[in-house]
């Protein structure tokens, strides 16, 4: 006999055997739900809110990572827009955990049309305090500093701004586009000009309005140094020293980068200028004369290639000696093909008025970073021997 039957029939018209124990199942299915609704009475004062956590929106904890990200709300945007938004920036784990933050704070009809400043994986709740904190929208000052590298002046403008440092390499590829004039791309010395941004964005304190792009920020720094390089009429000047104002600015960029106080720059610029125009000066090369012999112009052609930055004491020969290294100053006579950082504004008025002096040697003998300079080899020989006393020099010693 079957205990099941293929097909649906009625249990009045079966032996008694075979009908479904209804009422049993009903009564088994009874007894469980008051158990379980008995079970929910008991333990509901302490497990309700883990119950309500369970089924609430993913979020995350606390005001954030401390890594900043650029959100702009655009014109009409909803909350479920600005929601959106927010996740795909990494700002809040997701849509539920802003609009229902916003939907307890009345004041979040009030978020406006614009970009904020936030950090990463905040809470719906925090990621909403902080869009309804005017400080939070458009940019903090931000203070370039000077001898940065185009590079890591792109890392900081991205972490104070949290426009991806990806837009500011984009944006900076074309310096034309950034405002900066042909004239700024002329050389004397018929060496190969670099081109690039480096140089022109001038260290000081900057305060970008709401809603600016990498493009619009990096315009605003070659802008402020254009009208630097007007005020201090450094055109006329350069021309007067008989250089074109970019050899000038890779100057004033060298000495910013060799000189360990800023008592010094203008010396440093004087020794770069006089070994260009000093044949006897002895260049380690062989054939190579007019040298500058700049770890600091190799240094930047090693980052350039995908190096790291090397202390001077660690460039070894067959680096500073590398012919496929175009800034190398040591193996290329003359100038490098352009700028190697931002040189501040002491740096510029230094190779603009450098002082009197025949000095072809230059090395720091102490720690703090102070310079002797020489203006012949055995001078120089006994600065060195300064230097490495003082533990400022291993090399050469």
């Amino acid at each position: 006999m079957l205990d099941e039957l293929p097909f649906e029939t009625d249990d009045a018209a079966l032996p008694r055997s075979h009908r479904r124990k209804r009422g049993g199942r009903s009564a088994l299915t009874l007894t469980l739900v008051v158990v379980l609704l008995g079970g929910l009475a008991v333990g509901g004062w302490w497990g309700f809110d883990k119950v309500k956590g369970f089924f609430g929106p993913e979020d995350y904890d606390g005001t954030g990572n401390g890594e900043f990200v650029a959100v702009e709300v655009a014109e009409g945007d909803l909350l479920d827009d600005i929601g959106v938004t927010l996740v795909d920036a990494g700002v809040v784990k997701s849509v539920r955990a802003f609009t229902e933050a916003a939907a307890e704070n009345p004041a979040s009809t009030g978020i406006q049309p614009g970009v904020y400043r936030l950090q990463k994986e905040m809470s719906g709740e925090a990621a909403l305090n902080a869009m309804l904190d005017p400080s939070s929208k458009g940019f903090p000052p931000f203070t370039l500093a000077d001898g940065y590298e185009y590079w890591t002046a792109y890392e900081s403008l991205a972490q104070s701004t949290g426009i991806p440092v990806e837009e500011f390499e984009e944006a900076g590829k074309d310096p034309a586009a950034l405002g900066v004039p042909d004239v700024w791309f002329e050389r004397l010395d018929g060496r190969d000009i670099a081109g690039t941004v480096e140089g022109f964005l001038l260290p000081q304190e900057y305060q970008f309005a709401g809603g600016a792009t990498a493009e619009s920020i990096l315009t605003e720094m070659v802008t402020a140094f254009l009208a630097y390089a007007e005020e201090v009429d450094f055109v006329d000047r350069a021309q007067e020293l008989g250089y074109s104002p970019y050899e000038v600015l890779v100057v004033a960029s060298l000495a910013d980068a060799e000189a360990g106080t800023v008592d010094d720059l203008a010396k440093v610029a004087r020794v770069a200028y006089n070994r260009l125009t000093h044949p006897e000066y002895y260049c380690r090369a062989e054939g190579v004369t007019n040298c500058l012999e700049f770890d600091s112009s190799t240094n930047y052609g090693l980052m350039l290639a995908g190096g790291e930055k090397k202390d001077s004491n660690a460039v070894t020969w067959d680096e500073l000696s590398d012919a496929d290294n175009e800034y190398s100053t040591h193996i290329h006579s003359g100038l490098p093909p352009g700028p190697i950082n931002s040189p501040g504004k002491a740096a510029i008025e230094g190779a603009l008025n450098p002082p009197t002096g025949t000095w072809l040697f230059f090395v720091a003998i102490d720690k703090e970073g102070n310079s002797e300079f020489a203006s012949t080899l055995d001078e120089h020989n006994a600065n060195v021997a300064e230097a490495c006393s003082n533990g400022v020099l291993t090399v050469g010693c």
